[in-house]
């Protein structure tokens, strides 16, 4: 009996209409597009204006944009994971509520949070509930709706982030496709340096801390994008080292979109071609746990089956990590 293994066999996205410019934001803080551009790469994001609409509303039209794809039957699929650093509400589950709109009434669901690293540890998780043989579709939804908490008028954090999201079905596979190999790694002590704080259990929300501004996102930018030039390149060096491969055996890196300059010096590490490196993060900036599975939908059309793609991501806590997977289909 062939070994199963998991692999990605469609994938869906959907960003918000409104589009913020680099334009738009220098009439919000001190900015312009030049600096903007040149420390980040990103031109432009996407934002979910709507009022009483959260991460939910993006996760279930990724999902109804694969299941329209593929003309999947929801009945079928087994387990919805939604990885997101911003989910609807505290409880109840965001997966739970995504599941049963899209139709998917025979699933189980959770949500998964790892920052920004949400969804390649989601897709870790995937694999294995395939691998075990018990499940056949398990779709995995990467969403966020940053722009709820961010402060429109913190230059260091407004510029950065947008909202967005994208699904993939993983489905069995003995054909030696999909999930490869992985090294995934988290360090608690890094959480200072980049956080969400109140609303939390620690911090629960007050109007005192509200009124302050506490609610908005904080990162200490030096220090993050220090350790995410270093533990990217890191861990994508590693996984090339474990599974004997060569820069050209890989053909793509899907990095998380942060900052181009990091995705920039992962692939620089390794010496890989500029064309072989994905990148959309001039449309939508960073989507968090959205930014990977948002690469696979743009560049669709353009992987084959047996592609080698050496996935990679950084994210708060600190959390970080790399994943080796082989492309299942020609679109």
């Amino acid at each position: 009996m062939s070994k199963i293994s998991a692999a990605i066999t469609a994938v869906g996205a959907y960003v918000p209409e409104y589009v913020l410019t680099n334009k738009i934001l220098e009439t919000l803080v001190d900015t312009n597009d030049e600096w903007i551009t040149s420390r980040t790469g990103i031109k432009e994001r996407r934002i979910l204006k709507e009022d009483g609409k959260g991460t939910s509303f993006l996760a279930i039209n990724a999902a109804k944009d694969l299941i329209k794809k593929t003309s999947l039957n929801p009945k079928e699929i087994d387990l919805v994971i939604v990885a997101t650093a911003s989910p609807d509400m505290k409880a109840a589950s965001t997966a739970a509520y995504t599941a049963t709109q899209i139709g998917a009434t025979n699933a189980f669901s959770f949500d998964l949070e790892a920052a920004c690293s949400s969804f390649l540890f989601g897709m870790s998780t995937a694999s294995s509930y395939i691998e075990s043989g018990r499940y056949k579709k398990i779709l995995l939804i990467g969403a966020d709706k940053n722009s709820s908490f961010i402060n429109y008028k913190d230059r260091a954090t407004c510029i950065i982030f947008g909202d967005g999201a994208g699904a993939v079905l993983f489905e069995p596979n003995t054909e030696n496709l999909g999930l490869q190999d992985e090294y995934l790694r988290s360090d608690g002590a890094g959480r200072e340096f980049l956080q969400a704080t109140y609303g939390g259990s620690s911090y629960p929300s007050t109007p005192e801390a509200v009124a302050a501004g506490k609610h908005f996102v904080y990162q200490d930018g030096k220090t993050v994008f220090k350790n995410a030039v270093f533990n990217m390149a890191d861990v994508v060096v590693k996984i090339l080292e474990r599974n004997n491969l060569t820069k050209e055996d890989v053909s793509w890196l899907a990095a998380h979109q942060a900052n181009k300059r990091i995705i920039d010096a992962t692939a620089s590490r390794i010496d890989l071609d500029e064309h072989k490196v994905m990148m959309n993060i001039e449309k939508y900036g960073n989507t968090t746990s959205a930014t990977l599975p948002l690469l696979l939908n743009d560049y669709e059309s353009q992987l084959k089956k047996g592609d080698k793609i050496i996935f990679a991501a950084f994210g708060g806590g600190f959390t970080w990590g790399s994943i080796y997977l082989k492309w299942a289909y020609n679109s």
